[in-house]
């Protein structure tokens, strides 16, 4: 009795030397938050265009900053040697026209002989039909090398492919264009839908379970720092940049008045909304070091380390995932001089 006396009294005197720690009782509750986001703005449709036959500038229908719709004509190119090549063609179609239609007269004047039995051989007038049928083939060919020419001859006009404006002119007047050499360096006009533009953004791993196709966004400018613009997610690239480790989202900007330019740096703020009942806790609560991330717990007035992952933040508030439930005693100022096991008193 004696010696269970002394151990009780050993006892109350730890708890008596172990120092008051202000504590908090743990609880779920749902966080909504949002991240702020660097983001570019880019055309909805750009297109550098390049001659596709060797050639020279003849006349320019357009100039930067200028407005056209789609099929105008932007500059027309000149390629004398384009010129003999399409006679050459339509030379060799008519000859082959008048071939066709020799063999084609021949076979008929044969076949009608032939309904009088014994004027004509058979094999005369299978010659003839073997003839007749080359010279159409031959026809059909003369005509396709006839179209391939007149299409590349129609390469020698440069054409809008969409409603856009120019942003920039590499040639001017005269000079030498196409696909091959000095003349392909650079396009000849570059062209943009700036009517309708993309913002894009690279969203982290640890928030592309929040952001799903038609949220809206809003974001903000430099030039215009004191305008607010909203934009609304509508593809999700599904798939993690391995560099960045991030998802590419982009977003339809309309721009009727050609307010925002392809190439503005935007901020974007991205809502994080509420999926789920999570702990949350002052950021003071949370130890980082060396160990690892974790947490200290009262329990039976003795320190607990409780190892855990960070989720979201606000402010001063972080959400945090690991071994707990709600009501567990959590330091709230905790240091890395609380050790597993410290007397405390809650």
């Amino acid at each position: 009795m004696a010696g269970c006396s002394g151990e009780e009294k050993k006892e109350k005197a730890v708890e008596a030397k172990a120092p008051e720690i202000k504590t908090f009782a743990l609880q779920s509750q749902k966080m909504a938050t949002s991240i702020k986001l660097p983001g570019e703005l880019v055309a909805y449709q750009q297109v550098d265009l390049y001659a596709k036959v060797s050639s020279f500038v003849k006349t320019l229908k357009a100039d930067v900053g200028s407005q056209v719709s789609k099929g105008q004509l932007l500059m027309t190119l000149e390629a004398p040697e384009m010129t003999s090549q399409v006679a050459a063609a339509e030379s060799r179609l008519k000859s082959q026209e008048a071939v066709y239609l020799a063999s084609k007269a021949n076979y008929d004047r044969l076949f009608e002989t032939s309904k009088t039995p014994g004027t004509i051989s058979k094999n005369d007038l299978d010659q003839a039909i073997a003839k007749r049928n080359s010279d159409q083939a031959n026809l059909s060919a003369a005509r396709a090398s006839y179209k391939e020419v007149g299409t590349i001859q129609n390469y020698l006009e440069i054409r809008a492919p969409f409603d856009g404006i120019i942003t920039s002119r590499n040639v001017n007047l005269g000079a030498f264009v196409g696909p091959t050499g000095k003349g392909s360096e650079f396009p000849l006009f570059t062209l943009q839908e700036q009517t309708h533009l993309r913002l894009v953004i690279s969203i982290p791993e640890l928030y592309t379970g929040y952001v799903k196709s038609g949220d809206e966004v809003k974001f903000t400018v430099k030039s215009k720092p004191s305008e607010t613009f909203t934009a609304k997610a509508k593809r999700l690239s599904g798939a993690l940049d391995l560099r960045l480790r991030a998802e590419r989202v982009e977003m339809d900007v309309l721009n009727p008045n050609k307010q925002l330019l392809p190439g503005m740096i935007a901020e974007v703020s991205v809502a994080l909304p509420a999926n789920a009942t999570t702990f949350v806790i002052p950021k003071t609560a949370l130890v980082e070091s060396a160990e690892g991330i974790y947490l200290i717990k009262a329990e039976n007035n003795k320190a607990v380390k409780v190892i855990v992952k960070k989720g979201r933040e606000d402010g001063d508030k972080i959400e945090v995932f690991g071994d707990l439930k709600e009501g567990d005693q959590i330091v709230l100022e905790a240091t890395e001089e609380i050790h597993e096991g410290t007397p405390i008193k809650p």
